[in-house]
Order: C-alpha cells, then structure tokens, then sequence
C-alpha cells in the first residue's frame, strides 16, 4: 500500500515526485473540487449561512478517480498550498473523498502537510511534522465565498434592473472601483493654475563648471511668480544680479534598501519594471513556486527564516566581499497588523541560483525570478552612503533673491551595486566655499501648470487598496481582472488606468443606495473580521448575521424605490452611413467603438481608435489603426474592418508580425461586431 499525496496542480505533483520516492503516488485536484453552485444562490442563511458545496460537472471524472485511488492508500496526506484558500481545498478534498469513498477514512489516516518553499528540506520537514486541518482558516476562507456570495448574488441583479444587463458588484471589486472613478473624477473637477519656475545657469568662473540653481526666495518672501509679466520682471533683474555663494552644507545620507517582496510589492515592481498586469504576475510566480525557485507567492509577510538569511549573508560576503555586509541581520517588520509572520516574504529558496543560472524557463520566470532574487540579497546588505550637497546663492539686483542648488554623489555603493543601475541620479557640485563670487551663464524661465493627481495605473491601485485594508494578497490580481471583463475600467497611454461610463454610473448607483457598504474603511473592518475568524477569535455565524441582516432589507428597499439610473452615452460627430443618425461610443469586450444610435434598429458599428498615419499592408485602401483587446493590450488593425481582417501585434513597417495563436489579434476585431446591450 502506498501513500497518497494530493495537492492542487500537476507542476507541484512532478517537483514533489522528486523528493518523496516512489513510497508516494501524487495527484493534482487542479484546483478546487467543490463550490457553490453558480445557478442558485447556494446559503443557507436561516440555518448559520451553510453553503450548499457542489462537485462542478468538469471536476467529476476527476473527482472519482481521486476517490478511488484514496481507497486502497496506506495514509493520505493533503499537501495544498499553505494559506486559507489551500486548507479550504484540504477540507473540501476529506469531505468529498469521506463523503464518496467506500472505506471511510479514520481519524489518522488522513494527515494535512504544510511548507512554504518546495526544497528538499522543507518538503521532507513538512512530512515529518503533519498535522490536522484548521478549522478556523477553513472557517474564514468559507466566510469570505459566503460573504461575496451574499454581495453578488444580491446586488448584481439589482444592477441589471437599475442600470445595465450584465454589470456585477463585489465586496472588494466595487471598492476597487470606486477608488479609480472618485480619481478620475478629482482629475476632472480640477483647477490648473499657471506659475513659473526659473533657473539659472552658473558656475564658479567663466570656464569653470556649470551648475544648475533654482530661484527659491525674492527678498524674504517665497517664489510665486504666477504669469509671464511677473516673471519677466524676475528675469531682467536676474540677467544684471551679482551672484555669490551664501552657504555650503554636505552631510552623508545613509539610503537603506526595500524589504523583500510581498504579494503587492511584487506586482507593483513588476508593473513598474516589467509591464506585467498582476494576474500575468501571479501565474509566473505560480510556476516559479509550483518547480521549487521561490517560496510561496500569497504573502503580506515581510518575515524571513534565519536559514534564509544566513545564506543570503554568505552569498554577499563571498560575492561582493565584507565592506557590503552590514554588522547585524536585517529583520524587517510589516506595516500591516493583519501580516502573518509565520509566513515568509517572497524570496528565491536557493540564493546561490542567479536567473541566469535557472534551468530552461520562460523568459517572464527568469525576469521575475531576477527581481525577486535581487530584491532578497539586497535587503541583506549595507546601506549606500550618497554624500548630499546643498549650495545656497544669493543674487543681488534691484532686489535680493536665493538660489539653491542640489547635488549629491555616491560614496559608497552598498546596495546599489547588484542593479547595474543605481536608484538615484548624481549630480556632482563644483567645490565652492562661503563668499566666492559666481559667473551667470543664463536664466532660463520656465512656464508650469499645476497638475491634477495622476489616475492610476494597475501598480498604484494595488498600493491604495493595500493601504486602504481593502482585500488580501490572493485578491489583487482577479480583482483588477474583473474591472477590466466588466468593462468598468480601461487601459489609456502610459499604463494608466481610467473608468469607462458603465465604471461610473455603477459607482454612483452604488454609493447613492449602498454607500455603507461599499466605504472604505467598512471593507477593510470586514476584512479584520475575517481575519478574526482565521485567528479564532469569532465565528462564522455571528459575522454573516451582522452583515446579512441589515443589508438584505437594504436591498428590498432599493429593489421597490430606486429610480433607473442612465448610462452617459458619449457622442461624436459622425453620422451612420446606413440610416443617418448620429453614431455613439460604445463598450464591446475589446474597447470602445463606434455604434448607431438607432441601434437595435440599425446595427452599424465601426472601429474607434487611433489613426498611425500609414495604409494597411494587406488591402492597401484602408488605414491601420490603434485598437486595444480586452486585457488593454494593443494591437493594430485596419479601418477598413469588416471588409478587411488584418491585424498586428506589432505596428506595421515594412515588416509585420502576425498575431499569435493564443489570442488572435483578429479575434479582438471580430468582437467588435455586436455593441454591448442597454437594456
């Protein structure tokens, strides 16, 4: 009789095959096995909120085949990843496998193993040491399906009803929402105000080094040249001023580097670095997780292991030498109360493997595993130490004015010396001194404009809800996902993000009826509660009720009072070629197009994008235009579409790359054909 292992994906089942011997058959559930049914409500809310598990039709093959294996297993050893998501798989895998299986399991059969990096060591380690499932992390994993459950099954037909077919809310995912519309609408609502910046160029004798100062006072008060005449008033007395050096101030500032990665600061890096929407992220940690390069991906622990730092320590001494180690470890702390601590950052589980030492992977795992790797060896090292430089000027014209000049250079690299790229730019001062008199080159006046706060891009977003309290690691990237399949939010130039009109009107109903719910600060309370459940501290039950309660008669009121609330419809200038009447922007699954607004009586729609300037390489009538899929990635397609089917992922030259197979540019044209319905 051998023994079984379950765990959730076949990539894990082959790495752990490597370690167990052949004493151990593996299996992967791919996933969960059972779920609430997606056809009716599915809790039980008069008898302790019980959720009505089923076995999804395209898991039932799989399921009895499990079940049967299980059967004549000398122990049975659930080894699902180790967070709340992963002992609900184990609950749910004992359940069905009790539930189906003709030899009942007793109470030491079964054995629930847990480890945070797939080693050797901690694999072997993990089953030595087994134990029972948490009830309570199962407890708060089934609270919060219930509790989405609750919020969608509810609210999403209300929306339907009030606003537009096919829209949906969700607990976190309206949250989300409402953060990116109440931007967009701080950058509409904003005031820009012109003022002027002025800099003058100097330098210590006339062929002495150029430096850069910036106008900080005039006479006692503060720069605030608001319009040209103000500014050229500053200007022409400037150009005659006699310029010296008032003071001189450098200190050395230390410039310690980040902790390791969580969850959140590993999508945001990626973003930022790599253009990698979260959920392209997580699947690419998955699999550097699942073959065993780096520990486990849904953290908000900034904890490492002793062993882990020890090693990371040893790595930097014998690399870099000992001037680069600093005296003592590194420990670092998370801001988040709610962190769990006996959990690890993300972290490469052998630092001695560089990305260019990693086996044959796919070039998104050796570019991620390349920033989680140096991320883990710098937060072990010595701080940089970046000498700052201050130069106080003094201009005396008609009037007196200061100068300031900024510099700074490195002394010692620290930390840095592992990106080939230092995080900081040095500008380095000429050596000057109190009371040397300086050569004017030039005064350059520069005209800004306030500017509105920056709309978010998918990196930012997850900071504020991460700050905000709202939602967990596990939650980022689906959350984000959902947005953008709902067509509430979608992708604009330089990575940001913007809500489409069907994002704002769901918003507005949301909060005119449902504001309770959907605040800020609620959410993240919600979010303590569940957390409260995982820790043991509540139960199910008492936090169910308390949101239940209240909110299901919410819900009735607003099902017989509330108004319809109008989607805007955005107009435009052209006219439908087929009936006359004026066409309108619309929302299909792949962005935004052109559509009658006699629609359904007329059908007409045509593509709404950028023109490059250049014909279409395959009709050569019409022109190639800027279209975004779904997922906000670009592509290019010609005008002339549906006559025309071409399509690009990259912009035509004189060469063009097709798309590929796994999502056809093509595809994303033909989604255009039928706009979304009002009704």
């Amino acid at each position: 009789m051998k023994n079984f292992v379950i765990v959730e994906s076949p990539t894990k089942a082959r790495t752990l095959t490597q370690f167990l011997g052949s004493d151990y058959e593996i299996v992967a559930s791919m996933g969960h096995v059972r779920d609430l049914p997606k056809g009716e409500f599915g809790v039980d809310v008069e008898h302790n909120f019980e959720p009505k598990y089923v076995i999804p039709k395209n898991k039932m093959k799989m399921v009895n085949q499990l079940v049967k294996s299980t059967e004549g297993a000398k122990n049975l050893y659930l080894a699902t990843d180790p967070d709340r998501e992963g002992e609900a798989i184990a609950w749910n895998l004992l359940r069905v496998i009790e539930q189906k299986s003709k030899a009942k399991l007793g109470g030491q059969k079964y054995q629930r193993v847990v480890f945070h990096e797939i080693t050797k060591d901690a694999v072997m380690d993990a089953f030595s040491h087994p134990r029972e499932i948490d009830r309570n992390l199962v407890e708060a994993q089934q609270a919060r399906r219930v509790l989405d459950r609750l919020v969608g099954y509810k609210l999403s037909p209300l929306l339907w009803k009030k606003v537009k077919s096919k829209l949906s809310a969700g607990r976190v995912q309206s949250v989300a929402l409402r953060l990116v519309v109440e931007r967009e609408r701080e950058i509409e609502a904003f005031k820009s105000d012109e003022y002027w910046v002025i800099e003058v160029e100097l330098s210590e004798k006339s062929d002495g080094q150029v430096f850069i100062a910036t106008l900080q006072k005039v006479g006692t008060a503060k720069v605030d040249i608001k319009n040209k005449e103000q500014a050229d008033v500053v200007v022409g007395d400037l150009e005659s001023a006699k310029y010296s050096i008032s003071a001189v101030a450098t200190k050395d500032a230390k410039k310690y580097p980040n902790p390791p990665f969580t969850t959140s600061t590993l999508q945001q890096t990626a973003a930022n670095r790599l253009g990698f929407v979260p959920k392209r992220t997580m699947s690419v940690a998955q699999s550097l997780y699942e073959q065993g390069f780096i520990t486990y991906m849904r953290t908000d622990s900034v904890n490492l292991s002793d062993q882990a730092v020890k090693a990371t320590r040893k790595f930097i001494e014998d690399t870099y030498g000992s001037k680069y180690l600093p005296v003592k470890e590194r420990h670092y702390k998370a801001s988040s109360k709610l962190a769990q601590e006996a959990h690890e950052a993300i972290r490469p589980t052998n630092v001695q493997v560089t990305s260019d030492k990693l086996p044959a992977v796919s070039e998104d795992m050796r570019k991620l595993y390349d920033l989680i790797w140096k991320r883990m060896v710098v937060c072990q090292m010595a701080e940089a130490i970046v000498a700052e430089t201050t130069v106080d000027i003094e201009a005396a014209g008609n009037k007196t004015y200061a100068l300031r000049a900024n510099g700074q250079q490195i002394k010692f690299d620290g930390w840095y010396k592992v990106y080939q790229k230092a995080p900081i730019t040095e500008q380095i001062l000429p050596a000057v001194a109190a009371g040397d008199s300086l050569d004017k080159r030039k005064v350059d006046p520069q005209q800004k404009f306030t500017e509105p706060p920056p709309r978010y891009t998918e990196a930012t977003l997850i900071r504020d809800l991460e700050k905000n309290g709202i939602g967990r690691p596990s939650t980022y990237a689906p959350t984000i996902s959902t947005l953008y399949d709902r067509l509430y939010i979608e992708k604009m130039e330089g990575k940001k993000i913007a809500p489409t009109p069907i994002g704002k009107t769901t918003v507005d109903f949301l909060m005119k009826y449902f504001s309770d719910i959907f605040d800020y600060s609620f959410t993240a309370e919600m979010e303590d509660d569940l957390d409260s459940i995982a820790q043991g501290e509540r139960e199910m039950p008492a936090v169910m009720e308390k949101f239940w309660g209240p909110f299901e008669k919410k819900v009735e009121k607003v099902t017989e009072e509330a108004d319809k609330m109008k989607v805007e419809v955005e107009t435009t200038d052209e006219v439908c070629e087929k009936c006359g009447k004026p066409m309108v922007v619309r929302y299909g699954r792949f962005g935004k197009f052109l559509a009658c607004s006699g629609f359904p009586d007329c059908k007409n729609t045509k593509a709404l994008n950028a023109d490059t300037g250049m014909k279409c390489p395959d009709c050569k009538d019409g022109d190639v235009v800027t279209r975004k899929t779904k997922r906000g990635k670009t592509f290019w397609g010609c005008s002339n579409w549906p006559k025309c089917k071409f399509a690009s992922w990259t912009k035509p030259q004189l060469k063009v790359e097709k798309a590929p197979n796994e999502e056809k540019a093509q595809d994303a044209v033909e989604e255009l054909e039928e706009p979304a319905s009002d009704k």
